[in-house]
Protein backbone atom coordinates (compact mmCIF):
# COMPACT_ATOMS: atom_id res chain seq x y z
CA UNK A 1 0.00 0.00 0.00
CA UNK A 2 1.25 3.45 -0.92
CA UNK A 3 2.47 5.60 1.91
CA UNK A 4 0.07 8.37 0.92
CA UNK A 5 -2.86 5.97 1.29
CA UNK A 6 -1.88 5.24 4.90
CA UNK A 7 -1.49 8.79 6.12
CA UNK A 8 -4.73 10.28 4.87
CA UNK A 9 -5.66 13.29 6.99
CA UNK A 10 -9.08 13.64 8.64
CA UNK A 11 -11.79 14.85 6.31
CA UNK A 12 -11.98 18.64 6.03
CA UNK A 13 -15.09 20.52 7.02
CA UNK A 14 -17.16 21.94 4.19
CA UNK A 15 -15.92 25.43 5.09
CA UNK A 16 -12.27 24.29 4.89
CA UNK A 17 -12.90 22.62 1.53
CA UNK A 18 -14.73 25.70 0.29
CA UNK A 19 -11.68 27.86 1.01
CA UNK A 20 -9.56 25.47 -1.00
CA UNK A 21 -11.94 25.42 -3.99
CA UNK A 22 -11.91 29.23 -4.04
CA UNK A 23 -8.10 29.19 -4.04
CA UNK A 24 -8.02 26.52 -6.75
CA UNK A 25 -10.21 28.64 -9.02
CA UNK A 26 -7.60 31.42 -8.95
CA UNK A 27 -4.46 29.27 -9.36
CA UNK A 28 -5.65 26.62 -11.85
CA UNK A 29 -3.48 27.65 -14.77
CA UNK A 30 -2.18 25.58 -17.64
CA UNK A 31 -5.10 23.76 -19.20
CA UNK A 32 -5.94 20.16 -18.21
CA UNK A 33 -2.36 19.05 -17.60
CA UNK A 34 -1.60 21.97 -15.31
CA UNK A 35 -4.89 21.73 -13.43
CA UNK A 36 -4.63 17.98 -12.84
CA UNK A 37 -1.10 18.61 -11.61
CA UNK A 38 -2.25 21.32 -9.21
CA UNK A 39 -5.07 19.20 -7.79
CA UNK A 40 -2.77 16.23 -7.32
CA UNK A 41 -0.19 18.38 -5.59
CA UNK A 42 -2.72 20.01 -3.25
CA UNK A 43 -5.27 17.27 -2.53
CA UNK A 44 -2.96 14.23 -2.49
CA UNK A 45 0.51 15.51 -1.68
CA UNK A 46 0.00 18.46 0.67
CA UNK A 47 -3.41 18.30 2.29
CA UNK A 48 -3.77 14.49 1.98
CA UNK A 49 -7.55 14.73 1.82
CA UNK A 50 -7.73 12.20 -1.02
CA UNK A 51 -5.89 8.90 -1.42
CA UNK A 52 -3.55 8.51 -4.38
CA UNK A 53 -5.49 5.48 -5.60
CA UNK A 54 -8.85 7.21 -5.39
CA UNK A 55 -7.53 10.31 -7.14
CA UNK A 56 -6.25 8.21 -10.05
CA UNK A 57 -9.46 6.16 -10.07
CA UNK A 58 -11.46 9.39 -10.38
CA UNK A 59 -9.13 10.72 -13.08
CA UNK A 60 -9.57 7.53 -15.10
CA UNK A 61 -13.34 7.89 -15.00
CA UNK A 62 -13.17 11.55 -16.03
CA UNK A 63 -10.93 10.68 -18.97
CA UNK A 64 -13.67 8.39 -20.28
CA UNK A 65 -16.33 11.14 -20.23
CA UNK A 66 -17.04 13.81 -22.84
CA UNK A 67 -16.15 17.31 -21.74
CA UNK A 68 -13.30 18.95 -19.78
CA UNK A 69 -11.64 16.29 -17.64
CA UNK A 70 -9.99 18.68 -15.17
CA UNK A 71 -13.33 20.31 -14.34
CA UNK A 72 -14.93 16.90 -13.92
CA UNK A 73 -12.06 15.80 -11.69
CA UNK A 74 -12.55 18.82 -9.42
CA UNK A 75 -16.27 18.07 -9.16
CA UNK A 76 -15.55 14.38 -8.46
CA UNK A 77 -13.09 15.23 -5.69
CA UNK A 78 -15.61 17.65 -4.22
CA UNK A 79 -18.23 14.87 -4.32
CA UNK A 80 -15.88 12.44 -2.56
CA UNK A 81 -15.44 14.92 0.28
CA UNK A 82 -18.95 16.32 0.73
CA UNK A 83 -21.41 14.74 -1.68
CA UNK A 84 -23.57 16.72 -4.07
CA UNK A 85 -22.95 20.10 -2.43
CA UNK A 86 -19.21 19.41 -2.52
CA UNK A 87 -19.34 18.54 -6.23
CA UNK A 88 -21.28 21.69 -7.08
CA UNK A 89 -19.07 23.91 -4.93
CA UNK A 90 -15.86 22.50 -6.40
CA UNK A 91 -17.12 22.54 -9.98
CA UNK A 92 -18.59 26.04 -9.89
CA UNK A 93 -15.72 27.66 -8.01
CA UNK A 94 -13.24 25.96 -10.34
CA UNK A 95 -14.56 27.99 -13.29
CA UNK A 96 -16.05 31.09 -11.63
CA UNK A 97 -12.86 33.24 -11.51
CA UNK A 98 -12.14 32.51 -15.18
CA UNK A 99 -15.73 33.37 -16.14
CA UNK A 100 -15.32 36.86 -14.68
CA UNK A 101 -11.75 37.31 -15.88
CA UNK A 102 -12.45 36.21 -19.45
CA UNK A 103 -15.51 38.43 -19.61
CA UNK A 104 -13.32 41.40 -18.63
CA UNK A 105 -10.57 40.42 -21.05
CA UNK A 106 -13.14 39.91 -23.79
CA UNK A 107 -14.47 43.42 -23.26
CA UNK A 108 -10.92 44.83 -23.27
CA UNK A 109 -10.17 42.85 -26.43
CA UNK A 110 -13.13 44.19 -28.43
CA UNK A 111 -12.66 47.71 -27.05
CA UNK A 112 -8.90 48.27 -26.98
CA UNK A 113 -7.14 45.23 -28.44
CA UNK A 114 -4.23 43.62 -26.58
CA UNK A 115 -3.10 45.13 -23.26
CA UNK A 116 0.73 44.83 -22.97
CA UNK A 117 0.75 44.60 -19.16
CA UNK A 118 -1.66 41.64 -19.17
CA UNK A 119 0.35 39.88 -21.87
CA UNK A 120 3.55 40.39 -19.88
CA UNK A 121 2.14 38.89 -16.67
CA UNK A 122 0.78 35.89 -18.55
CA UNK A 123 4.21 35.41 -20.13
CA UNK A 124 5.62 34.64 -16.69
CA UNK A 125 2.61 32.54 -15.65
CA UNK A 126 3.06 30.21 -18.62
CA UNK A 127 6.55 29.34 -17.44
CA UNK A 128 5.28 28.59 -13.94
CA UNK A 129 2.52 26.36 -15.28
CA UNK A 130 4.99 24.31 -17.27
CA UNK A 131 7.07 23.75 -14.11
CA UNK A 132 3.92 22.61 -12.26
CA UNK A 133 3.02 20.17 -15.03
CA UNK A 134 6.47 18.58 -15.24
CA UNK A 135 6.71 18.21 -11.47
CA UNK A 136 3.32 16.49 -11.29
CA UNK A 137 4.07 14.32 -14.31
CA UNK A 138 7.13 12.90 -12.55
CA UNK A 139 5.19 12.20 -9.34
CA UNK A 140 2.26 10.52 -11.08
CA UNK A 141 4.56 8.46 -13.31
CA UNK A 142 6.52 7.27 -10.28
CA UNK A 143 3.35 5.86 -8.71
CA UNK A 144 1.42 4.72 -11.79
CA UNK A 145 4.20 3.08 -13.84
CA UNK A 146 5.34 0.18 -11.69
CA UNK A 147 5.35 -2.65 -14.27
CA UNK A 148 6.74 -3.10 -17.80
CA UNK A 149 3.18 -3.27 -19.14
CA UNK A 150 2.33 0.09 -17.55
CA UNK A 151 5.44 1.68 -19.08
CA UNK A 152 4.53 0.21 -22.47
CA UNK A 153 1.00 1.61 -22.28
CA UNK A 154 2.25 5.08 -21.33
CA UNK A 155 4.77 5.02 -24.18
CA UNK A 156 2.18 3.82 -26.68
CA UNK A 157 -0.24 6.56 -25.62
CA UNK A 158 2.39 9.26 -26.09
CA UNK A 159 3.54 7.92 -29.47
CA UNK A 160 -0.04 7.50 -30.65
CA UNK A 161 -1.02 11.05 -29.73
CA UNK A 162 2.14 13.00 -30.51
CA UNK A 163 3.53 11.24 -33.57
CA UNK A 164 0.60 9.33 -35.08
CA UNK A 165 -2.07 11.92 -34.17
CA UNK A 166 -4.54 9.22 -33.18
CA UNK A 167 -7.88 10.36 -31.70
CA UNK A 168 -7.83 10.73 -27.92
CA UNK A 169 -10.86 8.43 -27.36
CA UNK A 170 -9.14 5.66 -29.32
CA UNK A 171 -6.13 5.84 -26.99
CA UNK A 172 -8.20 5.65 -23.81
CA UNK A 173 -10.64 2.99 -25.07
CA UNK A 174 -7.71 0.90 -26.32
CA UNK A 175 -6.04 1.05 -22.90
CA UNK A 176 -9.34 0.19 -21.19
CA UNK A 177 -9.85 -2.83 -23.45
CA UNK A 178 -6.33 -4.10 -22.89
CA UNK A 179 -6.81 -3.66 -19.16
CA UNK A 180 -10.06 -5.65 -19.15
CA UNK A 181 -8.46 -8.53 -21.04
CA UNK A 182 -5.11 -8.39 -19.28
CA UNK A 183 -6.75 -7.97 -15.88
CA UNK A 184 -8.39 -11.35 -16.33
CA UNK A 185 -5.21 -13.09 -17.52
CA UNK A 186 -2.31 -11.36 -15.73
CA UNK A 187 -3.74 -8.77 -13.29
CA UNK A 188 -0.41 -8.31 -11.51
CA UNK A 189 1.16 -6.86 -14.66
CA UNK A 190 -1.23 -3.94 -14.70
CA UNK A 191 -0.10 -2.50 -11.39
CA UNK A 192 -3.54 -2.34 -9.77
CA UNK A 193 -3.38 0.31 -7.05
CA UNK A 194 -5.06 -0.88 -3.88
CA UNK A 195 -7.28 1.52 -2.01
CA UNK A 196 -6.75 2.34 1.62
CA UNK A 197 -9.13 1.42 4.37
CA UNK A 198 -10.55 4.88 4.86
CA UNK A 199 -13.76 5.81 3.05
CA UNK A 200 -15.98 8.79 3.45
CA UNK A 201 -19.62 8.30 4.37
CA UNK A 202 -20.48 9.77 0.97
CA UNK A 203 -18.84 6.96 -0.99
CA UNK A 204 -20.39 4.28 1.23
CA UNK A 205 -23.96 5.40 0.50
CA UNK A 206 -26.30 2.99 -1.25
CA UNK A 207 -27.00 3.50 -4.94
CA UNK A 208 -30.62 4.13 -5.91
CA UNK A 209 -31.31 4.00 -9.64
CA UNK A 210 -34.55 5.95 -9.12
CA UNK A 211 -32.54 8.79 -7.58
CA UNK A 212 -30.14 8.64 -10.52
CA UNK A 213 -33.05 8.83 -12.98
CA UNK A 214 -34.63 11.77 -11.18
CA UNK A 215 -31.27 13.53 -11.08
CA UNK A 216 -30.85 13.03 -14.81
CA UNK A 217 -34.31 14.42 -15.59
CA UNK A 218 -33.93 17.47 -13.35
CA UNK A 219 -30.39 18.06 -14.55
CA UNK A 220 -31.51 17.86 -18.18
CA UNK A 221 -34.21 20.49 -17.58
CA UNK A 222 -31.70 22.77 -15.84
CA UNK A 223 -29.28 22.25 -18.72
CA UNK A 224 -31.68 23.25 -21.52
CA UNK A 225 -33.75 25.87 -19.70
CA UNK A 226 -31.69 28.91 -20.85
CA UNK A 227 -31.71 27.67 -24.46
CA UNK A 228 -35.51 27.36 -24.45
CA UNK A 229 -35.87 30.78 -22.79
CA UNK A 230 -33.62 32.32 -25.45
CA UNK A 231 -35.58 30.64 -28.24
CA UNK A 232 -38.94 31.92 -27.04
CA UNK A 233 -37.59 35.37 -26.12
CA UNK A 234 -35.46 36.33 -29.13
CA UNK A 235 -36.21 33.66 -31.73
CA UNK A 236 -34.89 30.24 -32.68
CA UNK A 237 -32.53 31.65 -35.31
CA UNK A 238 -31.00 34.28 -33.03
CA UNK A 239 -27.30 33.99 -32.24
CA UNK A 240 -27.98 33.33 -28.54
CA UNK A 241 -30.23 30.36 -29.30
CA UNK A 242 -27.81 28.99 -31.88
CA UNK A 243 -24.97 29.24 -29.35
CA UNK A 244 -27.03 27.25 -26.84
CA UNK A 245 -27.90 24.45 -29.26
CA UNK A 246 -24.46 24.17 -30.80
CA UNK A 247 -22.48 24.07 -27.55
CA UNK A 248 -25.01 21.69 -25.95
CA UNK A 249 -24.26 19.27 -28.76
CA UNK A 250 -20.51 19.86 -28.48
CA UNK A 251 -20.65 19.07 -24.74
CA UNK A 252 -21.78 15.47 -25.31
CA UNK A 253 -20.05 14.45 -28.55
CA UNK A 254 -16.52 15.66 -27.92
CA UNK A 255 -14.22 13.39 -25.92
CA UNK A 256 -10.72 14.31 -24.83
CA UNK A 257 -11.32 17.73 -23.29
CA UNK A 258 -10.46 21.06 -24.83
CA UNK A 259 -7.70 19.74 -27.10
CA UNK A 260 -10.21 17.47 -28.84
CA UNK A 261 -13.13 19.93 -29.01
CA UNK A 262 -11.26 23.02 -30.19
CA UNK A 263 -10.61 21.97 -33.83
CA UNK A 264 -14.29 21.08 -34.22
CA UNK A 265 -15.51 24.29 -32.57
CA UNK A 266 -13.05 26.46 -34.51
CA UNK A 267 -14.20 25.02 -37.82
CA UNK A 268 -17.90 25.43 -37.05
CA UNK A 269 -17.66 28.84 -35.36
CA UNK A 270 -15.41 30.38 -38.02
CA UNK A 271 -16.46 28.70 -41.26
CA UNK A 272 -20.10 27.70 -40.71
CA UNK A 273 -21.63 30.22 -38.31
CA UNK A 274 -19.15 33.07 -39.00
CA UNK A 275 -19.30 34.12 -35.34
CA UNK A 276 -15.65 35.22 -35.40
CA UNK A 277 -12.54 35.09 -37.56
CA UNK A 278 -9.66 32.62 -37.38
CA UNK A 279 -7.22 35.21 -35.88
CA UNK A 280 -9.79 36.03 -33.19
CA UNK A 281 -10.17 32.30 -32.42
CA UNK A 282 -6.40 32.06 -31.92
CA UNK A 283 -6.42 35.15 -29.70
CA UNK A 284 -9.17 33.58 -27.58
CA UNK A 285 -7.16 30.39 -27.23
CA UNK A 286 -4.19 32.43 -26.06
CA UNK A 287 -6.31 34.18 -23.42
CA UNK A 288 -7.76 30.89 -22.21
CA UNK A 289 -4.33 29.24 -22.02
CA UNK A 290 -2.93 31.94 -19.78
CA UNK A 291 -5.85 32.56 -17.42
CA UNK A 292 -6.96 30.34 -14.54
CA UNK A 293 -9.69 27.82 -15.23
CA UNK A 294 -10.14 25.11 -17.85
CA UNK A 295 -8.80 25.68 -21.35
CA UNK A 296 -12.27 24.99 -22.70
CA UNK A 297 -13.21 28.42 -21.35
CA UNK A 298 -12.16 29.63 -24.80
CA UNK A 299 -15.72 28.67 -25.74
CA UNK A 300 -16.95 31.54 -23.54
CA UNK A 301 -14.76 33.88 -25.59
CA UNK A 302 -16.38 32.49 -28.76
CA UNK A 303 -19.83 33.13 -27.27
CA UNK A 304 -18.82 36.65 -26.23
CA UNK A 305 -17.56 37.62 -29.68
CA UNK A 306 -20.53 35.95 -31.39
CA UNK A 307 -22.91 38.08 -29.32
CA UNK A 308 -20.84 41.23 -29.83
CA UNK A 309 -20.57 40.86 -33.60
CA UNK A 310 -24.05 39.46 -34.25
CA UNK A 311 -26.12 41.25 -31.60
CA UNK A 312 -29.38 40.91 -33.52
CA UNK A 313 -30.86 44.22 -32.43
CA UNK A 314 -29.55 44.09 -28.85
CA UNK A 315 -26.87 46.30 -27.31
CA UNK A 316 -23.53 44.66 -28.28
CA UNK A 317 -22.21 44.36 -24.71
CA UNK A 318 -25.49 42.86 -23.48
CA UNK A 319 -25.60 40.38 -26.34
CA UNK A 320 -21.94 39.51 -25.78
CA UNK A 321 -22.50 38.96 -22.06
CA UNK A 322 -25.55 36.76 -22.65
CA UNK A 323 -23.69 34.86 -25.36
CA UNK A 324 -20.79 34.19 -23.00
CA UNK A 325 -23.13 33.08 -20.20
CA UNK A 326 -25.28 30.72 -22.25
CA UNK A 327 -22.18 29.16 -23.82
CA UNK A 328 -20.60 28.59 -20.42
CA UNK A 329 -23.86 27.23 -18.98
CA UNK A 330 -24.49 24.55 -21.61
CA UNK A 331 -20.81 23.58 -21.65
CA UNK A 332 -20.46 22.92 -17.91
CA UNK A 333 -23.89 21.85 -16.61
CA UNK A 334 -23.62 18.43 -18.35
CA UNK A 335 -20.10 18.11 -16.97
CA UNK A 336 -21.38 18.26 -13.41
CA UNK A 337 -24.39 16.09 -14.24
CA UNK A 338 -22.19 13.26 -15.54
CA UNK A 339 -20.23 13.28 -12.28
CA UNK A 340 -23.25 13.39 -9.97
CA UNK A 341 -24.90 10.52 -11.83
CA UNK A 342 -21.85 8.34 -12.40
CA UNK A 343 -19.56 8.83 -9.40
CA UNK A 344 -21.52 6.60 -6.96
CA UNK A 345 -21.36 3.66 -9.38
CA UNK A 346 -17.68 4.20 -10.11
CA UNK A 347 -16.86 4.31 -6.39
CA UNK A 348 -18.78 1.10 -5.73
CA UNK A 349 -16.72 -0.67 -8.39
CA UNK A 350 -13.43 0.58 -6.95
CA UNK A 351 -12.52 -2.76 -5.37
CA UNK A 352 -13.47 -4.91 -8.37
CA UNK A 353 -10.15 -6.46 -9.40
CA UNK A 354 -10.87 -6.74 -13.12
CA UNK A 355 -12.25 -3.23 -13.39
CA UNK A 356 -9.36 -1.93 -11.30
CA UNK A 357 -6.93 -3.55 -13.73
CA UNK A 358 -8.72 -1.88 -16.64
CA UNK A 359 -8.62 1.52 -14.96
CA UNK A 360 -4.98 0.99 -13.97
CA UNK A 361 -4.29 0.56 -17.69
CA UNK A 362 -6.06 3.86 -18.31
CA UNK A 363 -3.94 5.44 -15.57
CA UNK A 364 -0.78 4.32 -17.36
CA UNK A 365 -2.05 5.72 -20.66
CA UNK A 366 -2.96 8.97 -18.91
CA UNK A 367 0.73 9.44 -18.07
CA UNK A 368 1.41 9.37 -21.80
CA UNK A 369 -1.48 11.79 -22.38
CA UNK A 370 -0.10 14.26 -19.80
CA UNK A 371 3.37 13.92 -21.34
CA UNK A 372 1.89 14.74 -24.74
CA UNK A 373 0.17 17.83 -23.33
CA UNK A 374 3.37 18.81 -21.53
CA UNK A 375 5.43 18.64 -24.71
CA UNK A 376 2.77 20.56 -26.65
CA UNK A 377 2.55 23.24 -23.99
CA UNK A 378 6.33 23.36 -23.54
CA UNK A 379 6.92 23.97 -27.25
CA UNK A 380 4.43 26.84 -27.18
CA UNK A 381 6.14 28.37 -24.13
CA UNK A 382 9.77 27.89 -25.16
CA UNK A 383 9.32 28.45 -28.92
CA UNK A 384 6.48 30.96 -29.30
CA UNK A 385 7.33 31.50 -32.97
CA UNK A 386 9.21 29.45 -35.53
CA UNK A 387 13.01 29.49 -35.19
CA UNK A 388 12.91 31.43 -31.91
CA UNK A 389 13.70 30.34 -28.36
CA UNK A 390 12.39 32.12 -25.26
CA UNK A 391 15.36 31.80 -22.90
CA UNK A 392 13.63 33.84 -20.21
CA UNK A 393 10.76 31.33 -20.07
CA UNK A 394 13.25 28.44 -19.95
CA UNK A 395 15.12 29.90 -16.97
CA UNK A 396 11.90 30.82 -15.17
CA UNK A 397 10.44 27.32 -15.72
CA UNK A 398 13.63 25.71 -14.43
CA UNK A 399 13.55 27.88 -11.32
CA UNK A 400 9.86 27.09 -10.75
CA UNK A 401 10.51 23.37 -11.11
CA UNK A 402 13.34 23.47 -8.56
CA UNK A 403 11.18 25.45 -6.13
CA UNK A 404 8.23 23.06 -6.45
CA UNK A 405 9.86 19.67 -6.85
CA UNK A 406 12.91 19.93 -4.60
CA UNK A 407 12.39 22.93 -2.34
CA UNK A 408 8.70 21.96 -1.84
CA UNK A 409 7.38 25.49 -2.21
CA UNK A 410 3.66 26.12 -2.28
CA UNK A 411 2.08 26.84 -5.66
CA UNK A 412 0.86 30.34 -4.82
CA UNK A 413 4.27 32.04 -4.32
CA UNK A 414 5.63 30.33 -7.43
CA UNK A 415 2.72 31.62 -9.51
CA UNK A 416 2.88 35.13 -8.04
CA UNK A 417 6.65 35.43 -8.44
CA UNK A 418 6.50 34.15 -12.01
CA UNK A 419 3.78 36.61 -13.00
CA UNK A 420 5.68 39.48 -11.40
CA UNK A 421 8.91 38.51 -13.14
CA UNK A 422 7.09 38.33 -16.46
CA UNK A 423 5.90 41.91 -15.99
CA UNK A 424 9.35 43.10 -14.88
CA UNK A 425 10.95 41.39 -17.86
CA UNK A 426 8.66 43.34 -20.20
CA UNK A 427 9.71 46.60 -18.55
CA UNK A 428 13.34 45.72 -19.29
CA UNK A 429 12.50 45.36 -22.96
Amino acid sequence: MDEHDVKIMPQPTFREALRFWVKLGFISFGGPAGQIAIMHNELVERKRWVEESRFLHALNFCMLLPGPEATQLAAYCGWMLHGMRGALAAGILFILPSVGLLWGLGWIYVSFGEVPAVVAVFHGLKAAVLAIVISALLRVAQRALKTPVAWALATAAFVGLYFLHLPFPLIVIGALTLGLVGGRLVPGQFGVIKSGAMDSPVTQSNIDWRHTLRLGLVGGMVWFAPVLVAGFAVGWNHTLTQLGWFFSKAAVVTFGGAYAVLPYVAQQAVEHYHWLGAPQMLDGLGLAETTPGPLIMVLQFVGFLAGWQQAGGMAPLLAATLGALITTWVTFVPTYLFILMGAPYVERARNDVRLSAALAAVTASVVGVILNLSVWFGLHVFMPTANSVDWFAMVLSAGGFIALHWAKWDLVPVVLISGTMGYCWSLMG
